[in-house]
Order: structure tokens, then C-alpha cells, then sequence
């Protein structure tokens, strides 16, 4: 019933009001919402990161992976944002067969993330935020790439955990961030969003940089001294985990990557 009267609406008026109450189910669309200066628009979020402080006092409805849609139901949203992976698709369509605006911002790359600035935007009532974001984002980016492209991109290892050992794949935005910053992620022929991967093919790609969280999570790979990365001591702790957040002020984030992978040399 909601849907069919939403679309009336969209109908009669050619354009939905905008949305007042909002649940994000993801700490990358609950960032987006404050950078589009939207955060006072938030009654609910889904656990998964450190709060930014000013979303410290909202209710919380349960942790990456486990909604609580009791809990939800309470706060009573006219849109929910989720991104892939945030709740199990049974709850989402359980959300959508209850009736609830759900959107999902799935960005694949950069480009699409620029994107989605301007489609939260308008349905949050900051039309001209989204575009702007969008704007100065896409600004941004044409900068880095012109600043640290090469001839030949760098191939890099990019290891999202090491027990058991996963990476990226091609579809995946921070696959895309390597791009702009003259690199090459030596799984980008791999589509899942975190293929797991074995050592032995890792040394079949020989990365010549290998990033990373802590360095008692690289350690690992001083075992292996015929990978080029160990050779030349290319590997280091990625400089901004805002990188596995899609918004913003993952602009920031890929500056602090380019500016370190830069360093490496062929």
C-alpha cells in the first residue's frame, strides 16, 4: 500500500517529498548523510565503525550483518539506505515487503560514487550538496590522476585480512583508488567485492607493492623473499583505513594512498 500511494504521488507532483526520517544501514551512508549536511535527518543507524561524534546519541539498530527490525520498526523511517552486505538479503526483503522506501547505493567505482552523492541527495531534500559533493569529488579525483599516473601502472597486492588471506576484486571501488593513483591491483580479473586468494597465487603475481592493515598482519610475507614487494621493502600499512568507506572523505583518504605509492619504484 505505501508503494502504490508513493507513486500516486510521484504522479500527481513529479517528484517524491523529501525524505524526513532516515535509517542508514551502513557507516559510509551515515558519513554521506553528515557531509551532505543531512545528519539531522538521521533517527537510526546500523553499528559497524567508530561514530563520527555527532551521531553519538542515536539509536542503534544492531551491528553489520544483524539487523533489528523490531527496533526499527520503532523509529517508523520514510527511507532506509543500505549498501551491499550491510543486513542479509532476507531482511532486506523483508524490509521492502513491509512497506519501507529502501535504497540501495551499491558504487562500483569512483565514478559511481560521485554518483551517489547526488542520488542521496535528493532524496534527503540537498539537491544542490549532492551536486556539489559530486563536483568538487570528481575535481578531486581528475587531480590525482594526473598527478600520479605512469606509464606502466604499479601492480599491487592490496590485503584486505591475512588468516585467511583476502583481497579485492575488480568490481570494488578501492580497486579503482590503486587506478588513480598510477597503480594496478593484481586481482582486478577477480568480480568478487573480497575474492579469498592462496599465497601461491599471490607469488604467481609477483605485486612489487604489497598494502595492508597492521605490520603484524604483512609479517607474513618476509617468508617469502622472491616476491619483488619483500625484495625492495614495498610493503606498507595502508596510510587511511577511510579507503573501505565509500563517501567523501575517502577523497582524503586516496591522497594519503597516492602520495605513498609514489614512493615505490619499478
Amino acid at each position: 500500500m505505501r508503494r502504490l500511494l508513493a507513486c500516486l504521488v510521484l504522479c500527481l507532483s513529479g517528484s517524491l517529498a523529501a525524505a524526513e526520517r532516515v535509517v542508514s544501514l551502513a557507516p559510509s551512508l551515515s558519513e554521506i548523510m553528515l557531509e551532505l549536511g543531512a545528519g539531522d535527518r538521521l533517527v537510526g543507524v546500523l553499528d559497524g565503525a567508530a561514530r563520527p561524534p555527532q551521531l553519538a546519541g542515536l539509536p542503534s539498530v544492531g551491528r553489520y550483518g544483524q539487523l533489528e527490525v523490531e527496533t526499527l520498526l520503532g523509529l517508523k523511517p520514510d527511507l532506509i539506505l543500505l549498501a551491499p552486505g550491510s543486513v542479509p538479503p532476507a531482511q532486506q526483503e523483508q524490509l521492502r515487503r513491509l512497506g519501507f522506501n529502501v535504497q540501495a547505493v551499491v558504487p562500483r567505482d569512483l565514478a559511481q560514487l560521485a554518483d551517489s552523492f547526488v542520488q542521496i541527495g535528493e532524496l534527503v531534500g540537498r539537491p544542490q550538496q549532492g551536486q556539489q559533493l559530486a563536483a568538487d569529488f570528481r575535481q578531486g579525483l581528475a587531480t590525482l590522476r594526473q598527478r600520479y599516473r605512469r606509464a606502466t601502472p604499479l601492480p599491487v597486492f592490496y590485503q584486505v585480512w591475512h588468516k585467511p588471506l583476502y583481497t579485492v576484486g575488480g568490481g570494488q571501488v578501492i580497486s579503482d583508488a590503486l587506478e588513480v593513483c598510477g597503480a594496478r591491483n593484481v586481482f582486478a580479473d577477480l568480480r568478487q567485492p573480497a575474492p579469498q586468494v592462496s599465497i601461491e597465487a599471490v607469488l604467481a603475481r609477483d605485486p612489487q607493492v604489497i598494502l595492508g592493515g597492521t605490520r603484524a598482519e604483512l609479517d607474513i610475507w618476509q617468508a617469502w623473499p622472491q616476491l619483488a614487494a619483500v625484495r625492495r621493502g614495498q610493503i606498507w600499512a595502508v596510510p587511511d583505513k577511510g579507503l573501505e568507506r565509500p563517501s567523501y572523505q575517502m577523497l582524503g583518504a586516496l591522497e594519503q594512498l597516492c602520495a605513498v605509492l609514489a614512493k615505490a619504484q619499478r
